[in-house]
Order: C-alpha cells, then structure tokens, then sequence
C-alpha cells in the first residue's frame, strides 16, 4: 500500500477546491478527489461567482457573509489575481418599495461603499434603476478556470466514490487512504446519514454572451450581470427550487433571466456563446457547514430519548469531516470556511459555533417527521 494521505477531499467544487489548497499551505498532504473529469462541472461551474458584499439590517449571517467576504477577496487577489476580476459590484434595488430599505442599510455596510445615482448609473449603461450601493473592492470570479487553476495546485484525481470504510485507523477510499476524510459533495449526501444538516439544492443557471458593449462594473439586481470581460458578459441566477428544475426551465433555463437582464442594459448584440447549470447546496438556517460529522445512528439506538428533548454528549465519526452548504455565495464563503477547517484538522482550534452542523442536530432530532416513530 502507497503511504497514505493526510486528508482526502471528495468534491471538487469550490468549497473542496479551497479545501485542498489550504490543507496543503499548511503541510497536510492531500489528495481531492472528483467524479468529473472536469473541474467544478457542478453548481460551482454554474455559479457566477460573484465576490461581493451581502446588504441588510446587521443580521448574522450578513456579519458571516462580510467577513467572508473580505477574507475572499484578499485570498484570490493573493493567490489567484488572474482568475478574479475586481470590477466593483452595483447592488441595484429591486423595486421602488427596496429602494425605499436601502438608507435603513448604510448603519450595516461594513465594506467599502458609495451611493451611485440614477444618472451616474446611466453612464455605466445601466437602465430602469433606482438609486444603488457601489462596492468598489468586489468582483467576479470566473468559476470553472478559478477551480482548474486550483487545481493545478494540489495533487487530484478521477473518482466516482460510492462507499468509504474505515480499518486501522485509515479511511479507505478505492485504492487510496488517509488519515481523514473531508466530504465537499455538494447537495448530494449520500455516504453517511447527515440528514440533520438538511442539505438542499438550488438550481442556477448561468449564460455566457459574446458581447462588444461598454460594461465596466457588475451588478446584482434580482439577477446578476457581470462587466464585460475579454468580450463576454455573464448573466446568472440561483432561482429554481425544484426536484426537476430541467422540466421547469423547459429547454430554456436563461429566458427569463436573458429577459430581465434586457431591463437593466442593452443586451441586443449578446450572442450565447455557453450555458451553465447546477445545483447549488444550502443548508436549514443558509450557514455554511463546516466540521465534524455526528453519527447518527449511535446517537439515535444508545440515546432513543434524544428525540424528545435529551440531550447527551454528541458522538462524531472519527476523523470525518464536511465543508457544505454554501449555497449561492460559495465563492465568497469557500476561503474562509477552508481556513476556519484546516485550522481545525491541523492545529486543533475550535470550529466557529456559527458554522458547526452540530448546531442543527438536536433541533433536527427533536422536531424531524422523519424520526416519528422513535418518539
């Protein structure tokens, strides 16, 4: 047997890419593993991979989102500047009755910002806007050559992973080993029982368009479009919450988001040049996923009264671990939540309490339809 790994990434979305990279910067030896030949071929090759501040009243996952945030632009700046356009992102209101909400917002941007006018908006070729926030530090990845060029990085390989086991102290997966594991698999969940993170997906679709027109910045209005860059221009969503988003797109997953970005710029050049579609993981409460994994069915067969307001000690799988649930900003949370989980394999420091799946299990245990029969 060859000498085995320190940590196996399964997954090679962004969360599973960032992973990787930052398990290596810290002398791990590492090995991700994807069933795709092609990299982030999933939600993340779908995504539009904006890199951009979340606006609000100061919740708690906007305070996440932000620091995320930050975190996100100085890491690919850093590492990979030709893959993250920092062409400042124009956070557009919905409606007159949003734009109403946008003064009640200014107490809670933390990042950079200015107020851009209808008229200066209309400078940028953007049309039919209320008054916006310009966040000038944030920008756009491009997805699929973000996670290649990750990828390039760290040692990968092709695996479609139907079981993992666990002997003498070593996960096996396939012909490889190691000492943990990292499951970055996206809305598909299927290895252990981790229903109580409550792991969904969201469809999103993303167009490419050939375009000449002069568009310098991004924007997110209900949908997103980017600046043209190298002659393209991208329009994108997460909006189908379907178990068959395909029969609801029809054939036509860009349609309506093609017909909305047409009220915010002059779309009449663009010519599709690719469409992208994927599912995006979420989770119950739309925090990341980042730690151990509970096991499940210890929990439920030695602490049947769990699932009516006990509350004993939890009992993790050894060694198993999860980076998921992402959702639609995985490339605004996959650096950081990558550093909060190295830092937890390698050098054994707490995972931050707003991200840990532990959050959800005794909620989940004590209100799931699922675990009728046990109460």
């Amino acid at each position: 047997m060859p000498k085995p790994y320190d940590t196996i990434i399964i997954g090679a979305g962004i969360a599973g890419c960032c992973t990787a990279y930052t398990l290596q910067q810290k002398g791990q030896k590492v090995l991700l593993l994807d069933r795709s030949g092609v990299a982030a071929s999933g939600g993340s090759g779908a995504a539009g991979a904006f890199v951009s501040p979340k606006i609000g009243k100061g919740s708690p996952l906007q305070t996440l989102t932000n620091e995320a945030f930050h975190f996100a632009k100085d890491f690919y700046l850093k590492n990979f500047p030709k893959y993250f356009h920092q062409t400042g992102v124009i956070r557009i209101p919905k409606d007159v009755e949003d734009a109403g909400k946008f003064s009640t917002y200014e107490a809670f941007n933390d990042s950079k910002y200015r107020w851009v006018n209808q008229e200066e908006l209309k400078t940028f070729g953007i049309k039919n806007s209320e008054d916006s926030f310009m966040f000038e530090e944030a920008g756009v990845c491009d997805a699929p050559e973000m996670c290649a060029a990750i990828l390039e990085q760290v040692p990968h390989a092709q695996c479609d992973v139907k079981s993992l086991s666990f002997e003498d102290g070593l996960w096996r997966v396939g012909e490889y080993s190691s000492k943990n594991i990292v499951l970055a698999t996206g809305y598909q969940n299927d290895l252990f029982d981790m229903r109580y993170m409550g792991v969904k997906g969201t469809w999103g679709s993303r167009g490419d368009y050939e375009s000449a027109l002069e568009l310098d910045v991004s924007m997110h209005k209900s949908i997103s479009v980017s600046a043209n860059v190298n002659g393209i221009i991208k329009i994108g969503a997460t909006h189908v919450k379907s178990k068959e988003p395909c029969m609801v797109c029809d054939g036509e997953p860009l349609k309506g988001l093609f017909e909305t970005a047409s009220q915010m710029v002059d779309t009449s050049d663009f010519v599709l040049k690719e469409t992208f579609c994927g599912m995006r993981s979420g989770s119950k409460d739309y925090f990341p996923l980042v730690g151990l994994v509970i096991d499940v069915p210890f929990m439920l067969e030695n602490y049947p009264t769990i699932t009516r307001g006990a509350k004993p000690p939890l009992k993790h799988i050894d060694n198993l671990f999860v980076c998921n649930g992402l959702g639609g900003r995985g490339f605004v949370f996959a650096p950081l939540m990558a550093k909060i989980l190295a830092e937890h394999i390698v050098e054994g420091k707490e995972v931050d309490a707003r991200v840990n799946p532990d959050r959800l299990f005794l909620k989940w245990c004590r209100k799931s339809p699922e675990l009728n029969n046990l109460r």
